[in-house]
């Protein structure tokens, strides 16, 4: 919006979440690992806001401050009982937010509550700022990240689920009554999914590679149920899914699907680990993509819902790319352009199969035909 300016959620405490190490994987029965460093650390989030810093963007932001999630805020989304479990451990030495599930395995140390709900209360900081257009826009920068969390157990390095919170405290706080959900990280958004199975106010809808994490998760099928059957959509992709099958879903699934369901906000779990450098999933995307997927939903948020858009930070597991994908996005969302050139766009552009290939367009076409359920 003219004259407003972008938000960006960061906080140096949010980089101190520990993750422990492997042995918390090795513990879950899967064998003799030798210990490292966790894929969920500081990192690549921290080098991000370094790289804003260099380019010159940092101080052309509006640096938003979080402040700590009540229990109350918290409970919107969460069980009671879970939230009493995350922070008695978090008082003793820290502990396992999957509470025994081993499916989970999302370690915390010491002080976890504490920084989980300051991770939040970041998030619900920048809703504020975009619900009463304070803001044009905003990108929560914060850790743990959410999009796994669901109501009463924590999966995947999530805690609390970050974009789940947003959405209930636009509606409780804000009156907004419509939310979207985009989940652009490459793995399945299975904690909106589930938190939203059967509302019809929260349109949730994730792109992912197929059955890559969690397992057995994000079929295409899956359409949410009760009263909020069709308010659920699933693109699963095969691997190796370039530029053209991304836009290719946000032209012909995403897009429509919000023109249909109209929200007065819409939120993005922005996981960066569809990038083609990413440990932690088989996509081929790079910065430039990321910032051609922004603007098509900045014009879509303007159309609808008066510019209304927020965007939490969730996966992203390559330290070196990482920050130049969140650069294209914030770039993107302020209109601004940094003084650091992109030099992993023009290399992954190059790449063969970027195009749409036959067998990713049949993955997406059957995606297509969930819209109509909206």
């Amino acid at each position: 919006m003219m004259g407003l300016k972008t938000g960006l959620v960061w906080h140096e405490l949010l980089m101190w979440h520990d993750t422990s190490a492997l042995a918390d994987f090795m513990s879950a029965g899967h064998g003799v690992i030798e210990p490292d460093l966790p894929a969920e650390s500081p990192a690549s989030k921290r080098r991000i806001k370094n790289l804003l810093d260099a380019a010159g963007l940092t101080e052309q932001l509006d640096i938003i401050r979080p402040r700590a999630a009540t229990e109350d805020e918290l409970a919107r989304v969460h069980a009671p009982g879970y939230i009493a479990e995350i922070r008695r451990l978090s008082a003793l030495n820290g502990g396992d937010a999957s509470l025994g599930r081993i499916a989970g395995v999302t370690p915390f140390g010491p002080g976890g509550y504490d920084i989980a709900a300051l991770a939040v209360g970041g998030v619900l900081e920048a809703v504020d700022a975009v619900a009463t257009r304070r803001l044009a826009n905003a990108y929560a920068l914060v850790r743990p990240p959410g999009h796994h969390a669901e109501r009463d157990y924590g999966f995947g390095f999530c805690i609390f689920n970050n974009a789940a919170l947003a959405a209930r405290h636009a509606q409780a706080v804000h009156g907004l009554k419509r939310i979207a959900i985009l989940d652009w990280d490459v793995h399945h958004g299975n904690g909106a999914e589930r938190i939203f199975w059967e509302d019809p106010d929260v349109l949730t809808m994730s792109i992912h590679q197929d059955n890559c994490y969690p397992g057995n998760s994000g079929a295409v099928e899956a359409i949410g149920g009760g009263a909020g059957e069709g308010f659920n959509l699933n693109i699963p992709l095969p691997p190796g899914c370039g530029v053209g099958a991304y836009s290719a879903v946000i032209e012909r699934v995403v897009v429509p699907a919000l023109k249909r369901f109209r929200p007065d906000m819409i939120l993005v779990a922005s996981g960066l680990d569809a990038g083609a450098y990413d440990p932690q999933g088989r996509m081929m995307l790079h910065g430039g993509a990321f910032a051609a997927m922004t603007k098509t939903l900045m014009a879509v948020a303007g159309e609808l819902c008066g510019g209304r858009l927020l965007m939490t930070h969730e996966g992203g597991y390559h330290r070196t790319s990482v920050p130049f994908h969140a650069l294209g996005i914030i770039e993107a969302l302020s209109g601004l352009k940094g003084s650091i050139e992109d030099p992993f766009t023009p290399m992954v552009s190059g790449m063969a199969y970027q195009d749409l290939q036959p067998h990713q367009d049949i993955a997406i076409a059957r995606a297509e035909r969930n819209l109509e359920r909206i």
